[in-house]
């Protein structure tokens, strides 16, 4: 199992490259007026879930569904 530590640098690695492809994303809606491929958006969602996973205890998850 993962030390706090772990978790912690893996969120952060996380954080930084799902804000860097929203980044992108926001600019190509924005600037250039196109929107994002539908599996781009779903491949984004997917990583949140997963990061979501990572920081929320499984028994917080239960109690939110």
């Amino acid at each position: 199992m993962a030390t706090a530590k772990e978790k912690k640098e893996e969120v952060r690695s996380s954080l930084k490259i799902l804000r860097s492809e929203l980044r992108t994303m926001h600019l190509g809606v924005t600037e250039e007026l196109t929107l994002p491929e539908p599996s781009e958006v779903k491949k984004l969602m997917t990583k949140m879930e997963e990061l979501l996973a990572i920081v929320e205890p499984k028994s917080s998850r239960k109690t939110k569904k």
